[in-house]
């Protein structure tokens, strides 16, 4: 933190308050420079991090001077203070809201990045389902960037930040929109070539039909896979989130959506579509419900926190 001198007594009183989480305080007095101020740095376990920001921006800390996170992966010699805000007993499990937000509001910005990510992808998936190739399927999962603005609405409605929702929508129908058209002129031109064949979509394909045949099991998996994204984006862990990109069928099925339409074979391009969009809203219901879960927990295991505090000194 870079704290001016108006606002060194507030902050003093914040970090050094009798239930403050903070620990190994060290004071640097006038280092800021841009800011200028006093640079203060501090230990804090990350299943409070997000009330001490909230103090910390209740007395005009983020808008006067300067404040910047970052993990520790590994502290010896550290004096644990285990509160009981964690979600579930574990500081890799509790949730820091304005990282999680951080990292969302990065994801729902339309960029060149993005569109191509999206692009390749669905030319990936395009030729995996003519070509009946699961492995293209997975590929084509792992590299489409679509999961991030998917959890940044989840964010945004649970946290009510319209805009978000909006943006990241926003972001989405482009993307999607943008890759299927350039997807669509793609199998075009490997009809007219001769390498893909006239009806590609109604053909056998046992392996990869399901892409385009949606039933009670594709919303499952996509809300399951909503909760296992959220999970990775709140807590410390992130490696499940590989794990989630392979687990839905929205690139594939866009990708499905732009060979049909190209062939004329519309039945499989809207199925598709449909699969499309039950994905979608399973893998946003999956994260707004987590999130919700995870909101609900953590502000009673607040208040049981401060409970208990209140009790001690009494």
């Amino acid at each position: 933190m870079i704290v001016p001198p108006s606002l060194r007594a507030d902050v003093d009183g914040v970090l050094r308050a009798a239930d403050s989480p903070v620990s190994n305080l060290i004071a640097l007095p006038g280092a800021g420079i841009d800011p200028a101020g006093d640079v203060l740095l501090c230990d804090v376990d990350r299943d409070a991090a997000s009330a001490l920001l909230a103090q910390l921006r209740d007395v005009g800390l983020d808008q006067q001077g300067s404040i910047a996170i970052e993990s520790v992966d590994l502290e010896l010699g550290r004096k644990r203070r285990r509160s009981a805000a964690a979600v579930f007993g574990n500081d890799d499990d509790a949730v820091v809201w304005e990282e999680v937000e951080a990292r969302t509001d990065d994801e729902v910005r339309l960029s060149a990045t993005f569109l191509v990510f999206m692009t390749v992808a669905t030319l990936i998936a395009a030729v995996g389902v003519v070509t009946d190739q699961p492995i293209l399927i997975v590929g084509a999962m792992v590299v489409g960037p679509d999961f991030g603005p998917l959890a940044a609405i989840a964010v945004g409605i649970v946290r009510r930040r319209p805009r978000v929702v909006l943006r990241s929508g926003a972001t989405l129908l482009i993307g999607y929109t943008g890759a299927i058209v350039v997807t669509i002129g793609f199998a075009l031109l490997q009809q007219a070539i001769g390498v893909f064949p006239p009806n590609p979509l109604s053909a056998s394909h046992p392996l990869t039909e399901f892409i385009w045949e949606p039933g009670p099991l594709s919303y499952i998996v996509g809300f399951l896979a909503g909760i296992a994204g959220v999970l990775s984006l709140t807590s410390a862990k992130s490696g499940a989130l590989i794990g989630v990109l392979i687990s839905v069928t929205t690139i594939p099925a866009a990708g499905a959506i732009a060979v049909g339409i190209a062939a004329g074979e519309w039945g499989p391009a809207g199925s598709a579509a449909v699969q499309l969009i039950v994905n979608l809203v399973a893998i946003v219901t999956g994260g707004v419900l987590t999130l919700s879960v995870q909101l609900m927990v953590q502000r009673r295991a607040y208040r049981r926190r401060q409970e208990r505090l209140l009790t001690s000194r009494g």
